[in-house]
């Protein structure tokens, strides 16, 4: 129990590093790290506008509204509430989800111009766990498709430090209490309508593969380059 509860801390520790605030109610919306035309084509500017000021604003209002009435949640911070999702009421777990996902969604991301791809370290590691960069890409696409209604694919360390990946519903992610394939996300992408409906309506295969273009791999890399410094 207690090497699991510092498993636990440890994988937060990290995921709040590569989220790179210290959120703590009331909470903000951070603003994107780029111009919202800036991940054309893969993702165009009337997507990311309505995505990052409408969506994700809400979830920011709706957590802040849930909090602000339960004086046991005030002052904790979003880390906090993810860890414990499951023990809290569904408005809390779903808009404190909203909220981590999309701040951690925005910096996966990058604009196309900047070409990179994953440090030697995580692409050996990708080759270990699955064969291939490309065989990789071909089993988080398959994940992020077969993601029945809302929610996220993710590539995530697990605690033995093994890659995996694993897809969540709505707006839970792996280091709620409550997921089925827990671990330390390195890489998320938004499978929402909401997400690419504008641009690919429903085919979200399209999406994902497309997707890529805009992968800043090395903020996923300093991710992964965390998670074996603990």
């Amino acid at each position: 129990m207690f090497r699991s509860t510092i498993i636990g801390v440890a994988a937060l520790c990290v995921a709040t590093q590569a989220v790179a605030q210290v959120a703590i109610a009331p909470f903000s919306l951070p603003p994107l790290p780029y111009a919202a035309a800036a991940l054309e084509p893969a993702i165009d500017a009337r997507t990311m506008a309505i995505h990052h000021d409408k969506h994700h604003q809400a979830y920011v209002d709706a957590l802040n509204k849930a909090v602000a009435t339960s004086p046991a949640l005030q002052g904790q911070s979003l880390d906090a509430l993810v860890a414990k999702a499951g023990t809290l009421p569904a408005v809390v777990r779903d808009n404190a989800g909203g909220h981590w996902n999309h701040s951690f969604f925005w910096k996966t991301m990058a604009p196309p111009t900047q070409k990179m791809q994953p440090s030697p370290a995580l692409a050996a590691a990708i080759d270990a766990q699955f064969g291939s960069l490309a065989a990789f890409k071909t089993a988080f696409k398959e994940a992020g498709t077969k993601r029945f209604g809302s929610g996220w694919v993710w590539l995530l360390v697990k605690s033995d430090g093994a890659l995996a990946i694993a897809s969540t519903p709505n707006q839970d992610n792996p280091l709620m209490d409550v997921a089925e394939v827990k671990g330390t996300p390195i890489l998320g992408n938004d499978v929402w309508e909401h997400a690419y409906y504008l641009e690919y309506q429903n085919r979200r295969a399209a999406y994902l593969d497309g997707w890529w273009q805009v992968v800043d791999w090395k903020t996923v890399s300093d991710r992964y380059a965390a998670t074996r410094a603990r």
